[in-house]
Order: structure tokens, then C-alpha cells, then sequence
């Protein structure tokens, strides 16, 4: 109802509007729950897992439908006075932030060590003032009509993510590098004895989420964004402890 029901209407009446641009915020998790290889990239064939993604993915098939793309082109658009641009943000954060970072942080607050410091998985993450970065561009800019992945230029470990939690509390961090095959043992245990702790859970924890950035950075004709995950992620976790 409300990822692809509303974005459909507020997208209809765009097109019989004045205004000239369009942003949808999509996400990564439309185009792909796991990575498969180095990095998602918007070449990727879209295959979404569970109600979040595949909403979206829904939602964005129906803005190209309307403007009449086909293999990522478009054939005869009857809107080519108007600008149209899905954003796909992986995990956005900062001030105010809500989600699976906030269940992270208040875990490192109150000293509970991280016990699979052995897995050493790299993650993509959306620094908000990032993200404003770049959807000020889009509405300054002539940048063409399109698919674009977000995210920060560095992608960062769960071992990093810790560290610069700790930093920001002014904390040791307590990461403990229990042996891979063991914890892996206890995940298909828990997943039998229906634990908190099973497969499920552990490859979520654990695996490679790295999302390309290069096309978002050509089309606004930038090197890098302005602020580094490292930095993007202490202002976040500050903002908790504030």
C-alpha cells in the first residue's frame, strides 16, 4: 500500500505536473538480497527477497512501465521534458538513525563482547548528509534519467563498525575471534534447537553487502563523497549518545 501503492499516485500526478524532476527512494534490497560477486552494481537483474524488496522493485517497475524503458532504455518517452531518477540507497544513517545499527550500538554500549570477530564480511553503508549530497546535485545538475546506487565510497567491516562505535564512547572494544567452524556449529545447532543464534542469522551477520557507487559519482562528475563512512558513521553513533 504504501511502497508501491503511494508511489504510484504521487508518481501519476508528477507526470500531469509542472514539475520537471523526480526522485524515488528505492533501496539496494530491490535489486538483491546478497551479493553475488565483488559488488551490486545497477546492471544486476533485479531478484528481491520478502515484502520490502519486492514492493519496491514493484514500485519502480511501474515508473519505468509509465515512462516506457525497455532494457534500460528508453523506446518513446512521452515525458521527455521530465527528469526521472530511482535512488537505491543501502543502509542510510545519522541523526536520529532507527534500525539494525541502534540494536548494534546498544549492544557495544552496555559491554556485551562481539564474538565473530573471526568473520571478516564488508559492508556498504549511506551516510545521510551523503545522500543530500547527492539528491542536491540531481536537482542542480543535468544528469540523465536513471537507475543509481548509493552509498558511501568505503565499505566497512562489523569488526570496524565496533571500533568506531567504542571510539565514539570512548570504549575498548571487546571483539572476540572464536574459531569460524565452532560458531558455525552453534548456528546449525540454534537453528535446530531454534535459537537466537542460527544459519539464518549468522550469513546475515556475517556476509558481504558492497554496493558500487561509480555511476552516481559519473554522473554528477565528482571523485569521491564529501564525507567518509568512518566519519559518517561516528556522527550517527554521537547522535545516539546525545
Amino acid at each position: 500500500d504504501i511502497n508501491t501503492g503511494l508511489t504510484q499516485k504521487i508518481f501519476d500526478f508528477f507526470l500531469e505536473s509542472s514539475a520537471k524532476k523526480f526522485v524515488f527512494f528505492s533501496s539496494v534490497k530491490a535489486a538483491a538480497d546478497s551479493v553475488v560477486g565483488d559488488m551490486l552494481t545497477e546492471d544486476v537483474v533485479p531478484a528481491p527477497v520478502g515484502p520490502y524488496g519486492e514492493s519496491k522493485i514493484a514500485a519502480e517497475n511501474y515508473i519505468l512501465d509509465k515512462l516506457k524503458v525497455e532494457n534500460g532504455k528508453l523506446k518513446a518517452n512521452p515525458y521527455d521534458d521530465k527528469q526521472v531518477y530511482i535512488l537505491r540507497p543501502c543502509m542510510i544513517h545519522g541523526s536520529g538513525n532507527k534500525g539494525n545499527l541502534n540494536l548494534l550500538y546498544n549492544v557495544v554500549r552496555k559491554g556485551v563482547p562481539w564474538p565473530l570477530g573471526a568473520f571478516e564480511n564488508r559492508r556498504s553503508f549511506t551516510s545521510i548528509d551523503n545522500l543530500c549530497y547527492v539528491v542536491e546535485g540531481l536537482l542542480t545538475k543535468e544528469v540523465a534519467s536513471g537507475i543509481y546506487h548509493m552509498g558511501d565510497d568505503e565499505a566497512l567491516s562489523t569488526n570496524e563498525l565496533i571500533t568506531l562505535m567504542c571510539r565514539a564512547l570512548e570504549r575498548k572494544p571487546h571483539i572476540w575471534k572464536i574459531n569460524r567452524g565452532l560458531m558455525e556449529f552453534c548456528a546449525r545447532l540454534g537453528t535446530l534447537l531454534h535459537l537466537p543464534l542460527n544459519e539464518e542469522r549468522l550469513h546475515k551477520l556475517t556476509e558481504n553487502y558492497v554496493v558500487s557507487n561509480a555511476k552516481i559519482k559519473a554522473a554528477l562528475g565528482i571523485d569521491r563523497m564529501p564525507v567518509r563512512a568512518e566519519e559518517g558513521i561516528v556522527r550517527t553513533i554521537k547522535s545516539f549518545s546525545n
